[in-house]
């Protein structure tokens, strides 16, 4: 067996010495109009190649939510797939698709978006049956986050409801950490808006099970308390994900610039908080 996701993964967090996830969620009415018409696709692809250029110093992964390029038509997909190889395999690509549906049509999700289009992993649900997350599981090199904790206000009318005597997104971290474990290639999705669950998910999936942690910057996020809660003991297995704070830094002609210093103060305070985590781990052992 050659390299695995998880590998893979951390090999780049320690290379890039980041743990920043830069989300490339592209929205027509907030893209600077100093680029030009925000629906034009040309004015798409200006925009990512330069967020591209402006974050990559600071970011160890990208994220791309798939509805963001639907409204651009086939010009869409064009930029999603110029942008993921533009990138390059140096930093981590992650469809934002939480895809769900039945083992046959998962292996066609697999073959595009890893094949195809480049991506390294994507966001998966496991609400149709556990088996249906095969295909990925049975390809080490690539990875899938399993949504287990969402950012969103609702997340309890299904999340936590009661399983077995234990809310159902504690199960489901339950089955990633086993998972993780034999396939080396599977992690979870926990909020940021919710930091007590994400120290509850590191404490059950345990060291080296790769976690992105949404929800920071715009949706307000509790970022340090996030990366203390999150990092496993060799302090990594982490991505912290921010797009709009990112994205629309700032409205004018200096929307490159403006997202370069986000990406940079974001990724100055994550790595901060890390470092004093770990600090803290090694004077406890000691």
């Amino acid at each position: 067996m050659g390299e695995t996701f998880v590998d893979r993964s951390n090999r780049i967090l320690a290379g890039v010495g980041s743990l920043l996830c830069v989300g490339l969620d592209p929205d027509p009415a907030r893209i600077p109009r100093s680029i030009g018409p925000g629906h034009s696709p040309r004015t798409l692809r200006t925009f990512l190649s330069g967020m591209v250029d402006a974050t990559r110093p600071y970011a160890a992964a990208y994220k791309f939510q798939l509805a963001s390029y639907f409204g651009y038509g086939p010009a869409g997909f064009w930029a999603l797939e110029e942008t993921v190889r533009a990138i390059g395999a140096e930093r981590i690509r992650i469809l934002d698709l939480k895809a769900n549906d039945i083992p046959n049509t998962m292996r066609l999700y697999h073959d595009g978006l890893f094949d195809c289009f480049g991506f390294e992993a994507i966001t998966v649900t496991p609400w149709i049956g556990w088996d249906s997350l095969a295909p990925f599981t049975d390809d080490p090199a690539h990875g899938i986050y399993v949504v287990a904790h969402s950012s969103n206000r609702g997340w309890r009318a299904l999340q936590d409801r009661r399983s077995a005597g234990r809310p159902a997104w504690i199960e489901v971290l339950d089955r990633v950490r086993t998972l993780s474990r034999r396939f080396h290639n599977v992690g979870a999705v926990v909020g940021a808006t919710y930091p007590a669950a994400v120290a509850e998910a590191r404490r059950r999936l345990g060291d080296r099970v790769p976690m992105v942690v949404p929800g920071v910057g715009a949706q307000q996020g509790a970022l340090e308390r996030c990366v203390r809660a999150g990092i496993d003991r060799h302090g990594g297995s982490l991505l912290i994900n921010a797009s709009r704070s990112i994205l629309y830094a700032s409205a004018g002609r200096d929307w490159a610039e403006a997202s370069a210093r986000e990406a940079a103060r974001l990724s100055s305070m994550i790595g901060a908080s890390r470092s004093a985590s770990i600090r803290r781990a090694r004077r406890s052992a000691g």
